[in-house]
C-alpha cells in the first residue's frame, strides 16, 4: 500500500501531481509520501501486539532529516551504524535512550559520542570493540550499556551482498564466543550488559530463517539467565522485504505473529530494527527524459537520472518499476528499451530489457519503490550533483533537501596552488 496512485492520466503523490514537484524542484528528484510512512510504522505497531516492542528504525535505509523527525514523532527508536547517523537522529529530534548503535567498525570517538549521547544501546559485535568499549566508558567515568550482536550462522536466502547472519560474514559473534564474553562482560565495572541481539540480513522473503534466528538467540539468553545473567531485552533485527517486482514477502502480521511465536514466554522487552519495510514504497525517483537512442538493435532511453542517483540496479542487479508520469494514451505500443543514465560506465543503468511505452524527450518517468537505500547510497561520481528531496503531506510539499550545486561540488577543497588565471580566447586568422 503506498500514496502514489494516478489521478486522471497522472500521477500524484497524495493529493500534489508528481509534475507539479518536477517543475518546481527540477529532476531527478526523490519524493517521500509522509501518509505511506506513517501508515507503514503504525502497521507494524501494530502487529506487535502483547509484547513490550520498541521499533528502532534502521536510519541507513533512508536519512533525510524530515523523514527521521516524522518517525521520532510517531514514538519510533532507531537503529545506527556510525556517528554521523547519531548527529542525524538528534538533530532530527530522536531520543537518544530509544537509539540502538550497531556496526562493525564503531571507531574510539564514534563510541565516546555515543556514550556522551546516552544512547539506549550498543550492539558490540567482536570480543576486540568490547575491551575498547570498556576503556572508553572508564575514561568517561559511566557505564556503557551493552547487547552483543550474535551471529546465528542462518542463511537468510537473499542477496549475498545484504546477508549478514552467516558464519563467513563481517557481522556478529559466534553463539559459543558470545557465552565467554557475556561472562566476562558481566565482571566488569564500566559495562552494563542488558541484552542480546542478531540481524540476518535484509530484503527477507519468507519467515523461516528469520525464526530460526531468534530461536537460537532465545536459547542463548536461556543459558545465559541459567548462570545468574539475566538479559532486559532481545532484540531481532529488522530486515522484513518489499515487494519490487513479484516478491511476496510476509505482512506485517504475519511478521508480528512469528516474533510472539518465538518469544512465547520472553518477559523482557524486544527491540526491532525495521528499515526497508518502512520506507521503500514510502519514496519514488523522478527522472526526465534527454533523448532516445538507437544503436544497432538496441534502444536506449536515456535519462537524467544515474547511477550515482540510484546504485541499487547497477550494485545489486535491483528491479525497479519503471512507469511514465503521464498514461500512455490507450492501445499505445510497449517497446524493449534500456533505461540508462548519463554516467560514464556502460553499468550505468536503471533498467534492461524492460518493455516500456517509447516516451519523447522531456517526458517525465517515474522508478518506483526507492524510498530504501536511494538517495543514503547515492554519490558525486562523474561529479554530479546529488538529486534533491521532497516530503509531500496531503496537498503540502516541503523541500527536505536541496539540490547541490556545482559549489557544493568542490566545498572543503583546496588547490595546491593558486588557480592560473584564464587566458583569452584569440581566434587565429587564416
Amino acid at each position: 500500500m503506498n500514496h502514489f496512485q494516478p489521478r486522471r492520466g497522472q500521477l500524484h503523490a497524495e493529493r500534489i501531481p508528481v509534475a507539479t514537484l518536477a517543475e518546481a524542484h527540477g529532476t531527478p528528484l526523490y519524493v517521500y509520501s509522509t501518509a505511506t510512512l506513517t501508515r507503514h510504522w503504525k502497521v507494524l505497531k501494530g502487529s506487535l501486539r502483547g509484547l513490550d516492542a520498541t521499533i528502532c528504525y534502521a536510519v541507513k535505509a533512508n536519512s533525510n532529516l524530515a523523514v527521521l523527525a516524522h518517525f521520532a514523532r510517531l514514538g519510533s527508536g532507531f537503529d545506527i551504524v556510525s556517528g554521523g547517523e547519531l548527529y542525524r537522529v538528534l538533530k532530527a529530534g530522536g531520543h537518544p535512550a530509544k537509539v540502538v548503535f550497531s556496526g562493525v567498525g564503531k571507531r574510539d570517538d564514534e563510541l565516546a559520542f555515543a556514550l556522551d549521547a546516552g544512547v539506549g544501546t550498543i550492539n558490540v559485535e567482536s570480543a576486540g570493540e568490547l575491551v575498547r568499549l570498556s576503556a572508553v566508558a572508564r575514561r568517561l567515568k559511566v557505564r556503557a550499556p551493552v547487547a552483543l550482536r550474535v551471529n546465528p550462522d542462518v542463511d537468510p536466502r537473499t542477496h549475498p551482498y545484504i546477508a549478514t547472519g552467516l558464519r563467513e560474514s563481517k557481522f556478529g559473534i559466534p553463539v559459543a564466543e558470545a557465552r565467554r564474553l557475556y561472562h566476562q562482560a558481566v565482571k566488569d565495572p564500566h559495562l552494563d550488559v542488558r541484552g542480546v541481539a542478531c540481524h540476518i540480513g535484509s530484503q527477507l522473503t519468507t519467515l523461516r530463517p528469520f525464526v530460526d534466528a531468534v530461536g537460537r538467540v532465545r536459547a542463548l539468553a536461556a543459558d545465559l539467565a541459567g548462570a545468574g545473567i539475566r538479559l532486559r531485552h532481545l532484540d531481532v533485527g529488522g530486515g522484513l522485504g518489499v515487494t519490487y517486482r513479484d516478491e511476496q514477502p510476509p505482512s506485517p502480521d504475519q511478521y508480528g505473529a512469528a516474533i510472539r511465536k518465538a518469544l512465547a514466554g520472553w518477559e523482557g522487552a524486544v527491540h526491532l530494527e525495521p528499515g526497508r519495510v518502512l520506507v521503500g514504497n514510502a519514496g519514488v525517483l523522478l527522472t526526465r527524459v534527454i533523448q532516445v537512442k538507437r544503436s544497432g538493435k538496441k534502444t536506449f532511453v536515456v535519462v537524467d537520472a544515474a547511477m550515482n542517483d540510484l546504485v541499487r540496479p547497477a550494485f545489486y542487479g535491483a528491479w525497479h518499476a519503471i512507469e511514465p508520469v503521464v498514461a500512455p494514451p490507450a492501445g499505445a505500443r510497449a517497446v524493449t528499451c534500456d533505461v540508462v543514465g548519463p554516467v560514464c560506465e556502460s553499468s550505468d543503468f536503471l533498467a534492461r530489457g524492460r518493455k516500456l511505452v517509447l516516451p519523447a524527450e522531456g517526458d517525465l518517468l517515474c522508478i518506483r519503490t526507492a524510498g530504501a537505500y536511494g538517495f543514503t547510497m547515492s554519490s558525486n561520481y562523474n561529479s554530479r550533483p546529488r538529486a534533491a528531496e521532497v516530503l509531500v503531506d496531503g496537498d503540502r510539499a516541503l523541500l527536505a533537501r536541496q539540490r547541490e550545486t556545482y559549489p557544493d561540488l568542490i566545498r572543503g577543497e583546496a588547490l595546491a596552488r593558486p588557480a592560473p588565471k584564464p587566458r583569452p580566447f584569440r581566434r587565429r586568422r587564416g
